[in-house]
């Protein structure tokens, strides 16, 4: 019988590559037989997880990309086809936040900057838009592809400060859903959407909020912890076996879902 998880030779595009979560996952893939391309704006960053990739035996590749410049993405997508032939997997992990987006415990709703708030649902969603857009056609032509978004748990309920964070990754589970059915109706099965969840995993973008220099938690770490039952931060690695199922055969009927990896977060209620 097909080992439904083989994912050897699967050209994976990864925005958001050089990210704490997304290297890993990329010499995750690489490592099992994927040819990953990394799609970043850090090139020097880039290129050494494509080295240290390439050391281990992975086949990976770094390419420099604006995910709000729908030019640039379809320059990469271009390259991409002209020579690997063709596209099977899109995992969208370019994201982040800022600070006016945010409204701390010392701050009301009326100190939060609209304008950040609408660069952090710009970059988030729209920046998951515009990939999604350029990279599903090769996959229609293909007439099969994965498309795997990043959701948070900021999604699932309204969390305190992240307050433009949280409304772009409701709205990525949205999307997901919406690109699901539309895919499949006008495409064919063969096109799947879904989405990941991460639950509170320790990146350089939330290093500083979860945890002093000192290496012990902030209050709000501690508050993640008491929400978590596994009593625990996520591992990158821990996401791996997830993503690794979404693209491969093995979810061939699985598609609109929102795959949740926090250890019990969202289910905890006291």
């Amino acid at each position: 019988m097909k080992n439904l998880f083989d994912i050897k030779d699967n050209v994976t595009v990864i925005t958001g590559g050089t990210g704490v979560l997304g290297r890993t996952i990329a010499k995750y893939l690489a490592l099992n037989g994927a040819k990953v391309i990394i799609l970043g704006r850090k090139e020097d960053v880039g290129q050494a997880i494509v080295d240290d990739i390439k050391n281990d035996g992975g086949q990976c590749e770094f390419m420099k990309t604006d995910v709000m410049d729908e030019a640039c993405v379809q320059k990469n997508c271009d390259d991409i086809i002209a020579k690997y032939g063709r596209i099977d997997t899109l995992l969208n992990a370019a994201g982040g936040n800022m600070p006016g987006a945010t409204i701390g415990p010392d701050k009301t709703f009326f100190d939060l900057d609209a304008s950040q708030f609408s660069k952090v649902l710009e970059l988030n969603l729209t920046g998951t838009v515009i990939p999604t857009q350029i990279f599903l056609k090769p996959m229609v032509k293909q007439g099969k592809g994965s498309i795997i978004n990043f959701s948070s748990m900021a999604a699932f309920r309204p969390m305190t400060r992240v307050c433009g964070y949280a409304a772009a990754k409701a709205g990525i589970s949205n999307f997901t859903q919406y690109m699901a059915a539309e895919c499949a109706k006008k495409f064919g099965e063969g096109i799947r959407v879904n989405a990941i969840a991460p639950g509170f995993f320790i990146t350089e973008q939330n290093r500083s909020l979860l945890t002093n220099p000192d290496g012990t938690y902030t209050q709000r770490g501690q508050d993640v912890i008491r929400q978590t039952p596994f009593g625990r931060m996520g591992e990158p690695e821990e996401l791996c076996g997830t993503i690794h199922y979404l693209m491969s055969d093995a979810s061939k009927f699985v598609t609109g879902t929102v795959a949740v990896v926090d250890g019990g977060f969202n289910v905890f209620a006291m």
